[in-house]
């Protein structure tokens, strides 16, 4: 067992070590501020305050993690062997720079707690982040950090055991528009048809009449998708949107026959989620309803969510989904930038720094999603920023998620983006 001193355990110190060396190293930890109990202990330990004890392995604190609230705190990032680093920690550290303190600031969205200028649908930018500014953004920083960590203790601590991990990937499907044309009524059929005519979009008016005459809906993808998971044997998950129209929310209606079928025959298959409504953001009520009325369909819990846009306002977001009772959220990423939104590929349990607790919600950060990709338009050049992205989460045996709509996947561009699909996943089959 690992053994930490410090001179005051909070709920951030305790948060961030458990994650630390409990999830991502897989060590057994435990803490300590009494002098005596660090000093007889055999095994491996770690000083974390001020000022080394003894001479054992020891980490120059910040004062993060001994803080109460948000404080405006001047980041100043370094360079640690080729990696960028903040919170310097002098020399007489093992490392050169708080790691702790550093890991929680971004995985607690610390920077997204602060003041900052929102998008039109209340997103923070990515070009507001720290590791946009710094660039590093396309790193799972946190991960690379811990990795290091791993590697200096075992040279002090030879007998040092953990629990190793692989690499993982997970394809998200996001249906938030499951059909174009089909199952959306006579009313919103011919409101759609006289759209296309008044902007001379005749080409979706004769696959409009082409979907009437029997003819397969182009969004209508999942046969295909289910087909290709299989062939590469790739882990997927489709979140579904069953919400009412409104502004923001126009997929076919959740009291549709077909389109509960499709969900049902969908969820035999794979694990079916919520892909939450844009006007379910701010409505705790009208979440858990969505949820309610997925979970009847499939005749299973729904433990996971994804907000529309990808909208996440920190922290009131994961109040709501836990309010919601959802166990797990795939939010945690920019729809128009790669990379990682909080610096790691592990799952985290959200840290609300306003009340200075836990949250039960486990946030899975993606690093892909295919609106970024498509400013590129070429594919090769598309696989490889996908293929850096994914060796960097390789090297530390993290979990690589992306996120591909149906929509896209079934438009028309000058892309074949199915084809483009099959070549990302057949790329992460391992």
């Amino acid at each position: 067992m690992l053994l930490v001193y410090t001179h005051k355990i909070t709920p951030r110190f305790t948060y961030i070590m458990k994650h630390i060396f409990s999830r991502m190293i897989g060590v057994e930890v435990s803490f300590t501020v009494k002098v005596e109990d660090f000093i007889k202990h055999s095994g491996p330990k770690i000083t974390y305050t001020k000022q080394p004890l003894q001479n054992e392995f020891f980490v120059r604190s910040n004062d993060l993690l001994f803080q109460q609230g948000i404080n405006d705190i001047e980041i100043n990032v370094m360079d640690w062997d080729g990696i960028p680093c903040f919170f310097r920690a002098g020399e007489r550290s093992e490392l050169a720079f708080d790691i702790f303190s550093a890991s929680f600031y971004l995985l607690s969205r610390y920077e997204e707690f602060l003041p900052h200028v929102k998008d039109v649908h209340g997103r923070f930018s990515p070009k507001e982040s720290i590791a946009y500014k710094h660039g590093f953004l396309n790193l799972p920083i946190v991960d690379i950090w811990v990795a290091r960590l791993f590697k200096n203790l075992k040279t002090r601590f030879p007998d040092l055991q953990h629990k190793s991990k692989s690499f993982s990937y997970t394809s998200i499907i996001d249906v938030t528009t499951s059909h174009s044309y089909a199952y959306r009524g006579f009313v919103r059929g011919i409101a759609g048809f006289l759209m296309d005519l008044g902007r001379f979009r005749f080409k979706r008016i004769i696959q409009r009449f082409g979907v009437i005459l029997g003819k397969k809906d182009p969004y209508n993808n999942f046969q295909t998708l289910v087909e290709l998971h299989k062939k590469y044997k790739a882990r997927s998950m489709f979140f579904f949107q069953f919400a009412d129209y409104s502004t923001f929310d126009k997929n076919v209606s959740p009291t549709n026959n077909k389109f509960q079928f499709l969900i049902k025959s969908m969820a035999d298959y794979s694990i079916v989620s919520l892909a939450a409504s844009y006007s379910s953001f701010a409505n705790t009520e009208l979440l858990k309803r969505e949820k309610t009325r997925l979970e009847a369909v499939i005749n299973r819990p729904v433990n996971s969510s994804r907000m529309r846009y990808n909208r996440v306002d920190i922290p009131l977001t994961y109040r709501n989904l836990v309010e919601a009772e959802f166990s797990d959220d795939y939010t945690m990423g920019y729809t128009h930038e790669v990379g990682f939104r909080a610096g790691t590929c592990t799952p985290f349990f959200f840290y609300d720094i306003n009340l200075e607790i836990q949250q039960p919600i486990r946030v899975h950060s993606f690093a892909i999603h295919d609106y970024a990709l498509v400013n590129l338009m070429h594919p090769d050049e598309m696989l490889n920023v996908i293929a850096e992205l994914a060796n960097e989460v390789k090297k530390v045996n993290g979990h690589l998620i992306t996120i591909f709509s149906n929509e896209l996947l079934g438009g028309e561009h000058k892309v074949n983006w199915l084809e483009f699909y099959e070549s990302v996943i057949e790329s992460q089959h391992v």
